[in-house]
């Protein structure tokens, strides 16, 4: 597929019309990336939701068409609100809302905040703009986990306002300071923030892009929010990875595969607690040297984390992961999972 990468269109408050019947159809009807600008009661600000950085997470985009759809004049926001939806190619190719991206193309949640003038980078730089022109007092960049999983939010510093929009959409904020090229990581003069709204497959995590976006529509102050929710906290997550060209496969028994066997459960366990001595895989005869985990020194720190009990993959310490997936394209790609020391809990 041949992509302008220099696109980028705008609609002011969209008519029915333009907005289609349904989320499908609205998909298929729009070209490159796309912004929506809805205007609200306090034209002097705007608050700026992104999705479809990732073409086969879903819940964003059928939460903003549902809300698109049920606006009228005397339901205005009480802001301005800027939607941006940034890969509606990767989302239609065929089958729909299946394709993290198009078969040749970039994770484009890797190419923000890069001085690389083409390609996804300069798709990047294009949605960056849009979102810094209208000098927003919030960004939230709306997402599906990879796996089965409760929602939880991602935010690179603790403040209220990062506690205040994770409470509108779940109760756990994941504070990280891993630096990937993310759109949230961007400086945009204001609190950006990652929700990941729960499994694509899972109709409850439309519904929690849905509600989370009513809510931050409707409220005209959104930075004591969280007063009304606790809030789990969750310090620095490390990345669980292959080693370059290992081997991956999932099962429920131990089959002496090649490199590393994930138990089939392994996305029960994410946001649970996993003891010390708990077992979540089988690996080859390289054992541990088949993963990483890399601190911010970039010393892998595998050892600090997990061992070996024979051949089996046991946790050394008590754990709280998330992100943990079956899909085996992203594991390969990004990660197996996302962990957090039990004692970096707040």
């Amino acid at each position: 597929m041949l992509i302008d990468f220099n696109e980028i269109n705008y609609l002011q408050d969209p008519d029915q019309y333009h907005l289609k019947a349904d989320y499908d159809q609205f998909l298929m009807s729009i070209c490159g990336p796309t912004v929506i600008d809805i205007s609200g009661k306090d034209q002097t600000r705007t608050r700026v939701i992104t999705t479809l950085i990732h073409g086969d997470e879903s819940s964003g985009l059928i939460a903003i068409h549902r809300w698109l759809t049920g606006v009228d004049s005397t339901s205005r926001p009480t802001t301005n609100l800027r939607f941006i939806f940034c890969s509606p190619e990767s989302a239609s190719q065929s089958p729909r809302l299946s394709h993290r991206t198009l078969p040749d193309g970039m994770d484009l949640n890797r190419c923000f905040g890069k001085e690389i003038d083409y390609g996804y980078f300069k798709r990047a730089q294009i949605i960056e703009q849009a979102i810094l022109d209208v000098n927003p007092e919030v960004v939230v960049d709306l997402h599906n986990t990879s796996g089965f999983s409760p929602a939880f939010s991602v935010s690179t510093a603790k403040n209220e306002m990062a506690l205040s929009l994770t409470s509108l959409f779940c109760q756990s904020l994941v504070l990280s300071d891993i630096r990937l090229g993310a759109l949230m990581e961007q400086n945009f003069g204001c609190e950006a923030i990652t929700i990941e709204c729960g499994s694509s497959e899972d109709a409850q995590s439309h519904e929690v892009a849905y509600m989370g976006i009513d809510k931050l529509a409707q409220l005209d102050d959104i930075s004591c929010c969280h007063h009304k929710l606790n809030v789990d906290i969750y310090l620095n997550p490390l990345r669980l990875r292959l080693k370059p060209d290992t081997e991956l496969s999932y099962s429920c028994t131990d089959e002496g595969r090649e490199g590393v066997t994930l138990c089939n459960n392994i996305e029960q366990h994410n946001f649970g607690v996993i003891r010390a001595n708990q077992m979540l895989g089988w690996l080859d005869d390289e054992g541990l040297s088949n993963l990483q985990i890399i601190d911010t020194e970039g010393k892998n720190v595998i050892n600090k984390f997990f061992t070996l009990r024979d051949n089996q993959l046991v946790t050394k310490v008590d754990l709280d992961i998330f992100m943990a997936t079956k899909n085996e394209v992203i594991a390969k790609t990004d990660c197996l999972l996302y962990l957090v020391p039990q004692n970096f809990k707040l």
